[in-house]
């Protein structure tokens, strides 16, 4: 059987989730009837630039093509710039578009609103319109489980009400949502598909490639990996007295990896001969793990005592959020299989073996 070959643009592709994405969105291209070609779009914002001062390739993207024997296709483009989007655009025939790229730090959004939106929204914006002006008509939209707000009920499924956001972080994504679901309405033959994660954690198995933060980390695993490496003195842990199992917060995180696989799925979703319209799945695991369990787990893994103190709990933070994510199982065919313990291991090798991140500096 011939093979189909479809060239992905994969925008924010040298980030952490943009880059696990790519491995596997190859790994199906090696095994399955269909090709893809990834392209990657990354401003490098959040990225490690690499030392390929010729090929300007991210090191991100350069050990992803070590992994997959894979000749990476970057352009070096800001979505803020569209005349620069519309140059990628005229150079390969896209079939869909995985959107990662977007400022992501909950906190810094609160203190910089005006930056995130401007570029969150104005980036997708600029996307949209150039996807319009050339014809492409599916994309794959990473949102975020913010969109909530605080929970009504939990497990969260997909009809709970959006919009109530706590975070100018938060509503960049239901905006961005919003577009995308009044394009479906004008254009019947658009496609979206909407992906609201919970919390992303772990690493590739291989140690190669993970989660690097530029400055203090915004999110629990990564500190954790931190402190436990010694690049930093403690974890803080914002309260112990919420209606929990042992009184910190409750979270649903999601091995890297699976999460990638849920893209993989999401994308085949767009091979089928009935339109998509819009679509949104909740990506999680379904679980609730708390900050200490975490912890606790992260010490096993790694044999390094982790050292934390609990202070005050921050504004905005509620005690539990998970998901339901009944509706990928049945729709997609997607389940994450990774347990608490692989997300651990894994992101303690990537620590092991890249103490300092990526540097590259």
């Amino acid at each position: 059987m011939a093979s189909t070959t479809r060239h992905v643009l994969v925008t924010g592709g040298a980030g952490y989730i943009g880059s696990h994405t790519l491995v596997e969105l190859l790994a199906v291209s090696q095994s399955g009837p269909i090709k893809y070609v990834p392209v990657i779009l990354d401003n490098l914002s959040n990225s490690c630039e690499g030392n390929d001062e010729a090929a300007r390739i991210p090191e991100s993207v350069k050990r992803v093509g070590e992994l997959a024997s894979w000749d990476p296709i970057f352009h070096q483009v800001d979505l803020c710039d569209i005349d620069a989007v519309r140059q990628v655009f005229s150079k390969y025939p896209f079939h869909s578009v995985i959107h990662f790229a977007g400022l992501k730090a909950v906190g810094e959004s609160v203190a910089k609103p005006l930056r995130y939106y401007q570029v969150n929204l104005i980036g997708a914006m600029n996307l949209m319109q150039v996807m319009d002006e050339f014809n492409v008509r599916n994309i794959i939209f990473s949102s975020s489980a913010t969109v909530y707000g605080t929970p009504e009920k939990l497990p969260i499924p997909e009809d709970h009400p959006v919009g109530n956001c706590t975070n100018p972080y938060g509503m960049t994504k239901f905006m961005i949502e919003k577009f995308l679901m009044d394009q479906c309405k004008a254009k019947p033959d658009f496609n979206a598909v909407i992906l609201r994660y919970f919390n992303p954690v772990g690493a590739h198995s291989s140690g190669r490639i993970g989660e690097d933060p530029r400055g203090a980390p915004n999110n629990l695993m990564p500190y954790i990996t931190q402190v436990a490496i010694g690049r930093r003195p403690f974890l803080s842990v914002f309260g112990s007295d919420y209606d929990t199992t042992d009184g910190t917060g409750v979270r649903d995180y999601i091995h890297v990896v699976d999460l990638a696989n849920g893209h993989v799925a999401a994308l085949k979703l767009f091979e089928r001969e009935k339109p998509v319209g819009c679509a949104v799945y909740n990506l999680g695991t379904g679980q609730g793990c708390s900050v200490l369990e975490m912890v606790t787990a992260m010490r096993e893994a790694s044999k390094v005592e982790i050292a934390y103190k609990v202070v005050d709990r921050r504004a905005g933070d509620v005690a539990s959020v998970y998901g339901d994510p009944s509706k990928a199982a049945e729709e997609l065919g997607f389940k994450a299989t990774k347990t608490l313990k692989d997300m651990c291991e894994d992101s303690w090798r990537w620590q092991q073996q890249n103490p300092q991140g990526f540097n590259c500096s």
